[in-house]
C-alpha cells in the first residue's frame, strides 16, 4: 500500500504543481525577457531599495565582546557560503550517494529548472536527488563529502560574525540532512532547522514531509517565541529580509560581495576546524558547466585509464614514461638514487607518504627498477593490474614482521607506514613496524595531484581506484627521495623504533609541507565509513 500512496502524492505534484504553476510562470518570463534586458542594472531598484534597510555584514561590530552572549540565525545558502546556488551541493549528493545515471539526470533538469520558481526548483532537486537513496549513504555524504565543498565556500565576512556569538542558530529551507551535520561538526552551531524529507522505511521517497519546506521568519517564530534574537543574518532577498527583521540587529550578505571580494574568500588556516579526511570521487565544486564538462570527458577518459594502464604494464621504464607523458601523466623526480650496500645482505626498504594505490608503482618507474610493495588493504583486480610485486599483510606484528623481513632478503622493499591515504597535507602517524626490519632505510616524499577524480575511496570500490586517477585529464606525482636515513637515527644506533617512525615521519613532513598528526587508518575509516576499514576476504572491496 506504500508504493500506491507515493505515486499518487508524485503525480498530483507534477501535473499540479509543476506542470501548470510552471508553464505559467514560464509565459511570463519569456513574456517580460525583452523587458529586462533593456533595463538591466548592476541591481534592480527593488533590490537597492531592500538592500538599503540593513546595514551590510562589514558594518557588524566584531572587535569587542559584546556579542559574546549573543545569540545569532542565518541561513547557510546565499550567507554563510559564497555560492549563488546550491545544485552543486545536490549533485554531489547524486553523484557520491547516488550514481552517475542520476548525476545525468539532475544535469539534463537543469534546461528547464530556469523557469521554476526557488520552491519548485528545490522541490525538483530534493526529488531527482533523494528518490530511492538510503539514509545512511546520504548522512555518509553529509558527514564525509560535502564538508570539504563547504569549507571552500565559506563567506569570511560572515563567518566572523558567527565567531563572534556564542549561540548560533541555522533556518534553511535546505534539506536538514544535508547540512547539519556539517553545522554541527565544524561550525558549532546549537541547533538547525531545515526541510525534512520524507521516508519510508530505511529509504527517502524524495518528496517533503507534510510540513512541506520550511519558511524562515515562520520557523523562527515558532523556535523563539516572543524572545527577539540577537543578530540576524541575512541575503539580499527579500524573503530573508522579512526573516531578519525579526532580529534586534541584522546585516545583508550580498551575493556579489561574496562572489567578486577576495576578502571573502576563507583561507585554509582560517578553517573553524581542521580537514583532515574527507571522501568522495569528485575533486571540483559540480556546477552545471562544470558538471557538463565531466560527461563529455568520460567516454575519452575512461579510454585514456585503460591505455595508460597498458602502457604501465607492458612497457619498458623508459617507454613507459615517454608515452605516459604524452598522454597527460605528469612525473617529477627529485633526489638522487640511493647507493646500494654490497655488504648488506638486505633490500632497501623505502618508507613513502601514502597518496594512492599507485605510490609504490610511480616510485618503481622514477627508479626504473622493479620494487615490491607490501599493503594493508588491496582488492583482487588491482593485484592483477599491479605492473610491480604486491603483497598483502595481515595486521598481525609478528606474521606481518616476517613477511617483510623475507621480501626484504629477496630485493628492494616499498611501505607506506601511515596505513591508509590522506587527500590533504598532513600525514598520519606512522608504523614503527618497518623500522624494526631494517637500517638501510630511504624516505620517499610523494605528492599527487588530480583536477576531477579522486584516486582514493574509504566508502567506494577500492578496485577503482587507479582507474579513476588515471581518468584525470593531467594526473601528476611528485616523488622525492631524501636519502638514507643516517645509521644513528636507526634501530641500530640506539633508537626505539617508535623513535625512528617520528624522526621520518617529520623529515617527510617538512619536505612536502605537511603538517605531522597522530591520526591512525581506524580513526579515517571510523569517521568516513563508520568502520574500521578492515578488507574482509570474502567480500567486495
Amino acid at each position: 500500500m506504500v508504493f500506491p500512496v507515493v505515486f499518487l502524492k508524485l503525480a498530483d505534484w507534477v501535473l499540479y504543481q509543476l506542470l501548470a504553476n510552471s508553464c505559467y510562470r514560464a509565459a511570463r518570463k519569456v513574456r517580460n525577457y525583452g523587458f529586462f534586458l533593456r533595463n538591466q542594472t548592476p541591481r534592480s531598484s527593488s533590490q537597492q531599495q531592500a538592500a538599503s534597510l540593513f546595514p551590510t555584514a562589514s558594518h557588524c561590530d566584531v572587535g569587542n565582546n559584546i556579542r559574546s552572549s549573543q545569540t545569532l540565525v542565518c541561513d547557510i545558502h546565499g550567507v554563510l557560503l559564497r555560492a549563488e546556488t546550491f545544485f552543486p551541493y545536490f549533485m554531489l549528493v547524486a553523484f557520491e550517494a547516488g550514481d552517475i545515471l542520476r548525476a545525468f539526470l539532475l544535469l539534463l533538469s537543469c534546461s528547464f529548472l530556469w523557469v521554476l520558481d526557488y520552491e519548485l526548483k528545490l522541490r525538483v532537486m530534493i526529488f531527482i536527488s533523494f528518490c530511492g537513496l538510503r539514509k545512511k549513504d546520504i548522512e555518509s555524504v553529509g558527514r564525509a563529502v560535502l564538508p570539504k565543498f563547504y569549507l571552500e565556500n565559506l563567506n569570511l565576512q560572515a563567518y566572523e560574525v558567527w565567531s563572534k556569538t556564542s549561540s548560533r542558530v541555522v533556518f534553511t529551507s535546505i534539506p536538514r540532512v544535508m547540512v547539519e551535520g556539517f553545522l554541527k561538526e565544524y561550525m558549532a552551531v546549537d541547533d538547525v532547522a531545515g526541510t525534512e524529507l520524507h521516508t519510508v522505511g530505511n529509504r527517502f521517497t524524495g518528496l517533503l514531509s507534510s510540513s512541506g519546506l520550511l519558511v524562515k521568519h515562520k520557523a523562527l517564530k515558532a523556535y523563539f517565541g516572543d524572545k527577539k534574537p540577537d543578530v540576524g543574518l541575512g541575503s539580499s532577498s527579500l524573503h530573508d529580509h522579512h526573516f531578519i527583521s525579526l532580529c534586534k540587529e541584522a546585516y545583508v550578505v550580498h551575493k556579489e560581495d561574496g562572489r567578486n571580494n577576495q576578502s571573502c574568500l576563507m583561507p585554509r588556516d582560517k578553517y573553524p576546524k581542521p580537514l583532515i579526511f574527507h571522501d568522495g570521487r569528485l575533486a571540483f565544486l559540480p556546477t552545471p558547466f562544470a558538471t557538463l564538462c565531466m560527461f563529455l570527458w568520460l567516454p575519452f577518459g575512461i579510454v585514456l585509464a585503460i591505455f595508460r594502464i597498458l602502457v604501465g604494464i607492458c612497457l619498458p621504464y623508459r617507454l613507459a614514461i615517454f608515452w605516459g607523458s604524452l598522454s597527460g601523466v605528469q612525473l617529477t623526480f627529485q633526489g638522487c638514487f640511493p647507493s646500494s650496500n654490497l655488504e648488506q645482505k638486505k633490500g632497501v626498504l623505502y618508507v613513502c607518504t601514502h597518496r594512492t594505490l599507485l605510490d609504490p608503482v610511480f616510485l618503481s618507474t622514477a627508479l626504473c627498477k622493479p620494487l615490491t610493495a607490501v599493503t594493508y588493504s588491496l582488492s583482487k583486480m588491482s593485484e592483477i593490474i599491479a605492473p610491480i610485486k604486491t603483497v598483502r599483510l595481515t595486521r598481525d606484528r609478528k606474521q606481518d614482521g616476517e613477511t617483510m623481513q623475507k621480501l626484504l632478503s629477496e630485493g628492494d622493499l616499498v611501505v607506506c607506514p601511515e596505513g591508509t591515504t590522506c587527500r590533504e597535507p598532513y600525514l598520519l602517524r606512522f608504523s614503527s613496524l618497518f623500522a624494526e626490519l631494517a637500517d638501510e632505510i630511504v624516505p620517499v616524499a610523494m605528492n599527487a595531484h588530480v583536477s576531477m577524480f579522486y584516486g582514493t575511496t574509504a566508502s567506494g570500490l577500492k578496485w577503482l581506484d587507479p582507474i579513476f586517477f588515471l581518468m584525470n585529464p593531467r594526473p601528476s606525482y611528485h616523488v622525492q627521495i631524501l636519502g638514507k636515513v643516517p645509521p644513528e637515527f636507526t634501530c641500530a644506533g640506539g633508537r626505539s623504533s617508535f623513535e625512528v617512525a617520528n624522526y621520518i615521519q617529520r623529515k617527510l613532513a617538512d619536505a612536502l609541507g605537511f603538517e605531522c598528526t597522530t591520526f591512525t587508518r581506524r580513526d579515517k575509516y571510523l569517521m568516513l565509513a563508520s568502520n574500521e576499514g578492515i578488507v574482509r576476504e570474502n567480500k567486495r572491496n
